[in-house]
C-alpha cells in the first residue's frame, strides 16, 4: 500500500510516519526507479504496536528499546521496561491525587468566601510562585 493509505489505515499523519522512519522506529521501502513506495501490512502491525506503546506512556526511545526486543526471547528485558512504566505510572497517579485533594480543598474554600477578598485558589497559585498577584515578590 501507498503511504497515504497507510496513514489512513492507521489513522495517523503520512508526516508522522515519515518521522517515525526518521528515528529509525519503521523501516522506509525501496523506491522502484520512477515508482512509488509500497508498504507491507507488517508495517501497518508496526504502527499499531507504537500507537498503543505510547499510549501506555512509553517514550519513542522507550518504543525503539521494546522493538528491538521483539522476537520474543527478551521476556526478561521487556518485564524490566514494563515494570519501569508501571512505577512512572503509579508516580503519576499519586501526583495527580495530590493535585486532586488541594484542587478540591482550594474550590472548597471559594465557595465559602463572601465579600470582597482575595480568590483563595488563584491567591495560592500566585503563593506557590512566591509572588503577590501583582507581581510583586512577597
Amino acid at each position: 500500500m501507498t503511504i497515504g493509505k497507510l496513514a489512513r489505515a492507521a489513522d495517523m499523519n503520512v508526516e508522522t510516519i515519515r518521522y517515525y522512519q526518521r528515528r529509525g522506529l519503521v523501516p522506509e521501502p525501496d523506491k522502484p526507479p520512477g515508482g512509488i513506495r509500497r508498504y507491507e501490512t507488517t508495517v501497518l502491525t508496526r504502527l499499531r504496536f507504537i500507537r498503543t506503546a505510547q499510549w501506555l506512556g512509553f517514550s519513542l526511545d522507550e518504543i525503539a528499546g521494546l522493538l528491538k526486543l521483539e522476537d520474543g526471547t527478551h521476556c526478561d528485558d521487556a518485564r524490566k521496561l514494563g515494570e519501569r512504566q508501571l512505577a512512572k505510572v503509579r508516580a503519576k497517579i499519586q501526583s495527580l491525587q495530590q493535585i486532586e485533594k488541594v484542587l478540591g480543598e482550594l474550590v472548597k474554600e471559594c465557595c465559602i468566601q463572601e465579600g470582597d477578598v482575595s480568590c483563595p485558589l488563584i491567591f495560592s497559585i500566585y503563593d506557590g510562585l512566591g509572588t503577590q498577584p501583582d507581581g510583586n515578590a512577597r
